[in-house]
């Protein structure tokens, strides 16, 4: 059967669009097919009276109510496939048609099902293995279609930036290949401790896949101002702005590290040992605190830079993940959330809704008791900040830390922006 297969999402979760309004639709169209279809049942029941006097009589007539009540049962029937139907393309949630000719054939292999060989397992209650992919790859099919196509057993084609233009686009987790990645020698790695300062011994350029990137050096990098928490951060010379950041306060809205390190520990619950730092930039904060024995996971995409590689290089752990996937983690499980403006998923008009989800999600893996350290978030306007306040009180966090003051604009124009910095403590809840 290889007409269409529906994806699986791999994370638990959907990105509908416009959940509200089409759950709205669906249930209202719901309600109606179900009173139309009553009012239809009760018509065919009650229409004729002396078909009721005679039923007890005539199997002629049983006949004709029972061929009756069948068309009505096939009515429900088709009416709720109908509705499925609709649900899906009003929510958004498509499939991909595996007929069309475009469609790569490595493509088509990974997204059949899987039965199990001995039937259902006992633990799990599943019965086949599906494939993991992002259902918004609908969107995106002809570029799918690109990346999936290699010679298996092969090398793979230099695509990576394929591959995050479709997770930027929602294709989100990407099916697995049967392909050699491309290779890149990674000579001249310094040691751990050394690394996290120095990544290199030697010249690190040709430790690093450049294809797809403006910037072909670290050369090129060091002076770049890729985005708010990242200016010039490739640039770890002593005593430089990235060498300085978290252990030397510029403003009063930055926050030492070691004076958030303290507020864990105060609170005598096993104090920070493990945390999540979401858009770390090259790393920096999961570096700082590598010096004092805390483990942090950075995520971060190569968006205009080799992040990812550059923050394996100091010896940190990064996160190839985009802030609509749901994090990869059970719940309760870190002390200690880093965020900075790159948890703005709103932008200036947009709905506040996706950032709660983001929220949520946050506050899904920070055990009670972990901090929430919210570092230097730009506040477009006052509404920006009021929204950001809402939805913080929501949770019933405590506030540690909450300062809220100006400085200069750090993507260079000059101009104060007003910014929020916080550490937050996560309740225990019933």
């Amino acid at each position: 059967m290889m007409g269409s297969v529906s994806l699986k999402l791999g994370d638990g979760t959907a990105r509908f669009k416009k959940a509200t309004l089409c759950s709205s639709a669906v249930n209202i169209v719901m309600i109606f097919s179900v009173i139309t279809t009553n009012l239809f049942a009760l018509y065919a029941f009650t229409s004729s009276p002396k078909h009721t006097q005679i039923l007890h009589h005539n199997n002629k007539n049983i006949s004709i109510i029972s061929e009756q009540v069948s068309i009505i049962l096939r009515e429900i029937n088709l009416s709720q496939k109908k509705l499925a139907q609709m649900e899906k393309q009003l929510l958004g949630y498509e499939s991909i048609d595996l007929s069309r000719p475009n469609i790569a054939n490595e493509l088509k292999t990974f997204l059949q099902h899987h039965q199990l060989p001995l039937g259902k397992d006992s633990r799990t209650g599943i019965t086949e293995m599906v494939p993991s992919v992002g259902h918004l790859c609908e969107k995106s099919s002809d570029l799918l279609s690109q990346y999936m196509s290699y010679k298996i057993n092969g090398p793979c084609n230099d695509d990576w930036s394929v591959a995050q233009k479709l997770i930027v686009k929602g294709c989100e987790p990407l099916p697995r290949r049967r392909c050699f990645s491309k290779t890149v020698p990674k000579v001249g790695l310094n040691t751990f401790p050394n690394s996290l300062w120095n990544p290199f011994v030697v010249n690190g350029n040709k430790s690093v896949n450049w294809s797809g990137l403006n910037c072909k050096s670290f050369e090129c990098l060091k002076g770049k101002k890729l985005s708010r928490e990242c200016i010039g951060c490739f640039d770890l010379v002593k005593n430089g702005n990235e060498n300085q950041r978290f252990v030397k306060v510029k403003s009063k809205t930055d926050f030492l590290v070691d004076d958030v390190l303290d507020l864990g520990s105060s609170s005598n619950n096993g104090g920070v040992r493990i945390g999540f730092d979401i858009g770390g930039g090259s790393g920096t904060f999961a570096a700082r605190m590598a010096e004092r024995n805390v483990t942090v996971i950075t995520s971060t995409l190569n968006v205009d830079a080799p992040f990812t590689e550059f923050i394996a290089a100091r010896g940190l752990f990064p996160l190839y993940l985009s802030l609509d996937h749901r994090f990869p983690f059970y719940d309760n499980v870190f002390d200690l959330i880093h965020a900075s403006s790159a948890i703005d998923v709103v932008g200036v008009g947009g709905k506040v809704e996706k950032l709660e989800f983001l929220m949520f999600d946050i506050d899904r893996v920070l055990r009670a008791g972990g901090l929430f350290w919210i570092d230097n978030f730009y506040c477009a306007n006052e509404e920006k900040k009021q929204a950001l306040t809402r939805l913080i009180e929501k949770f019933g966090y405590k506030k540690l830390k909450w300062v809220v003051g100006e400085k200069v604009d750090s993507v260079g124009s000059g101009k104060s922006e007003v910014v929020l910095s916080a550490v937050l403590q996560k309740p225990v809840r019933a």
